[in-house]
């Protein structure tokens, strides 16, 4: 019984520890290892919770590991990646909003990136205080909008639509993105947990039909399907929230 109780917070911990991973791979500038590591410390993130109530050992410190840990990997990270993407534009001398005299404004914008990691943290604190959630969610989870904004360079290098490429290479698109991800993260939106409590098909069937539709998605469309997958999220939550 002893080792099972450390087993979901150890989980918790190697979540932190592939944030602090994809960090370190952002300030290095490799983007695609930063979205491998927060995609490995989500599956942590996953997991952690499910082994709490398994093992029956959820419990306070469990749940201010948690956060803690999800402020790094889904907080802090991807508030990094977007000044990062902000800076690297405007240090291109091949893009028009190279930082010159005329756009001198673009020097302050790469620090508005972090509206997503101080968006994240008032929804972390929020929700470990809000009873509202304990089965469901209100505002887009830290890990889902993560997996969105750390979708985007991704999207840049794979994309075989190089409009697209263009959009997401635009400092004035990336702003409006973050200004999104800030206001969904704690917008008084109702949405479905994604979290599998048992893999009964009675029990859970929302959560495996939406991963069903998640793997096709990713599939078909690379990694452009994960923001449509996002939207489909919340779409799909505000549909069956209006039927209640």
């Amino acid at each position: 019984m002893e080792i099972k109780k450390h087993i979901p917070n150890t989980i918790t911990l190697l979540n932190l520890a592939s944030g602090l991973l994809a960090l370190i791979a952002i300030f290095n500038g490799f983007f695609d290892e930063a979205f491998i590591f927060v995609s490995l410390g989500i599956f942590f993130d996953f997991w952690d919770g499910f082994f709490a109530r398994k093992f029956n050992v959820a419990g306070p410190l469990g749940l201010q590991l948690d956060s803690l840990a999800d402020m790094v990997t889904s907080g802090v990270v991807p508030g990094l990646l977007m000044f990062k993407l902000f800076d690297n534009i405007q240090k291109d001398d091949t893009s028009i909003y190279y930082l010159t005299d005329e756009f001198w404004y673009m020097g302050f914008v790469p620090y508005l990136g972090f509206l997503i990691t101080i968006a994240s943290c008032y929804r972390l604190a929020n929700f470990n205080i809000d009873t509202r959630q304990t089965e469901s969610f209100i505002g887009l989870p830290t890990p889902a909008n993560a997996i969105l904004i750390m979708s985007i360079p991704m999207i840049q290098y794979f994309s075989s639509w190089s409009w697209l490429t263009e959009l997401l290479s635009n400092p004035y698109y990336l702003l409006f993105i973050t200004l999104v991800s800030t206001y969904l993260l704690n917008a008084n939106i109702p949405l479905f947990s994604l979290k599998v409590k048992s893999f009964s098909w009675e029990t859970s069937k929302l959560q495996l039909s939406f991963l069903g539709f998640s793997i096709v998605l990713l599939l078909v469309l690379g990694f452009v399907g994960i923001p449509i997958i996002i939207f489909s999220y919340i779409g799909l939550s505000l549909l069956l929230h209006s039927k209640k």
